[in-house]
């Protein structure tokens, strides 16, 4: 038994039935799930989550779908890794890596889709759709077909190779759209409409599918040993996945998981390119001004975020802050994390360690605190963005003679 008790807008606070719904009939605010908070204090315990499987689905009374038989290929219980050399690099104490390129299809997306489609399959869909930058495209193709189902993804036209071919492969069908993210993202809202049959997971199954972000606060509390951290760093494209972790930790404190709900600061990363979320924070605007994205990392390319003004407010309760990166700086990032902790992370992954390092130099991620940085994708996902700067240093002959010219051996 799940204990969610319904649907309510975040902005007017009215009820909705659990059904695909995502947007208020009376103020058109969106609608977030909602839970009986006693029963999930009752029915959970630390003992009963490590008793649980070791996906998203150890935490199934916090989650909006029924669990007994999950869309899922084994999301969650990703490394949290301690980073002490590219802590020591920054000039920061205790540095963790949430390391999400290790879900099965190498991003934090496999978690909102185990949960978008389980209940999708649960309220009866038969197609899985949405419109995506990459990863969920990868994510919803994977799990729909692992639970039979069609799918339909909706992509730009000019996404990444790796990522148009592994969506590809899963068999379903894959559109490409001469337009950014937002232009896929409007017809894919248009779509929902005529179709009502159809599952979009960020469209009209989006109340549940954000939801299973918060599984990455639950996780990286549980490996902690129950603690919160101090600061987490979380890239930002929609805006979701920083709410949810902020509403996870949250969530942990109020069922009693945590001894008491945590005060952990929460920043946001963004790329230069396609960043009105930081924009609005160093203005100290409460306005979202949409861009038009241009940026090396297009994971996070979307130019009007549905919960941008809800990861700013996140941001300044919190006590966090916002800021953008350029692809420069993203790049080296990149690198810098593979030198120093061995992860190879997407260019998302590179705006996360690269607005770490900012932040770090200037003094808002402090020394004293145990940080958190989430990286969100693996690098093979987008290792084009990489071409000309990575590769062999020297080609040689296959002679001992030849080698000994380009590799000097200080320990011989």
């Amino acid at each position: 038994m799940n204990c969610v008790v319904g649907l309510r807008c975040r902005e007017c606070g009215r009820s909705f039935p659990t059904e695909a719904l995502h947007v208020c009939d009376w103020c058109f605010g969106p609608l977030e799930v909602a839970y009986d908070y006693e029963a999930v204090a009752a029915a959970v315990s630390r003992e009963s989550v490590a008793a649980g499987p070791r996906t998203i689905w150890r935490y199934r009374h916090l989650l909006p779908a029924a669990h007994t038989a999950p869309v899922e290929l084994g999301a969650g219980c990703t490394p949290l890794v301690r980073a002490d050399r590219l802590a020591a690099a920054l000039g920061l104490g205790e540095l963790w890596i949430k390391d999400d390129t290790a879900n099965p299809t190498g991003s934090f997306k496999d978690r909102v889709v185990s949960v978008a489609l389980t209940k999708a399959r649960e309220l009866g869909f038969k197609v899985a759709a949405c419109a995506s930058t990459g990863n969920l495209a990868n994510s919803v193709a994977a799990h729909a077909a692992r639970a039979g189902m069609a799918s339909v993804v909706l992509i730009p036209k000019d996404l990444e190779r790796a990522k148009i071919a592994m969506t590809a492969v899963y068999g379903g069908t894959v559109v490409a759209v001469d337009g950014t993210y937002d232009d896929v993202n409007r017809l894919c809202a248009e779509l929902a409409s005529e179709h009502p049959a159809w599952a979009f997971a960020n469209v009209n199954l989006r109340a549940y599918y954000a939801e299973g972000s918060k599984t990455l606060a639950f996780e990286i509390a549980e490996q902690l040993g129950w603690q919160a951290p101090d600061h987490v760093v979380v890239p930002v494209a929609s805006g979701s996945q920083l709410t949810k972790v902020a509403k996870g930790f949250t969530e942990l404190g109020t069922v009693g998981l945590l001894d008491e709900v945590p005060e952990v600061r929460i920043s946001g990363a963004q790329a230069a390119g396609c960043s009105p979320v930081a924009t609005a924070f160093a203005e100290g605007s409460d306005a979202i001004r949409p861009v038009r994205p241009s940026t090396v990392a297009r994971s996070l390319s979307i130019g009007n975020p549905a919960d941008g003004w809800y990861a700013l407010e996140a941001v300044r309760r919190s006590g966090g802050a916002l800021a953008a990166v350029t692809d420069a700086e993203i790049l080296d990032a990149i690198g810098l994390l593979a030198r120093t902790e061995g992860i190879f992370a997407e260019t998302a992954g590179g705006v996360t360690i690269a607005t770490l390092a900012k932040l770090a130099a200037s003094g808002v991620v402090r020394p004293d605190e145990r940080v958190v940085a989430i990286v969100t994708g693996h690098g093979l996902k987008t290792v084009e963005a990489l071409a000309g700067s990575v590769g062999p240093g020297a080609t040689i002959a296959p002679t001992l003679a030849a080698f000994d010219e380009v590799v000097d051996d200080p320990w011989r």
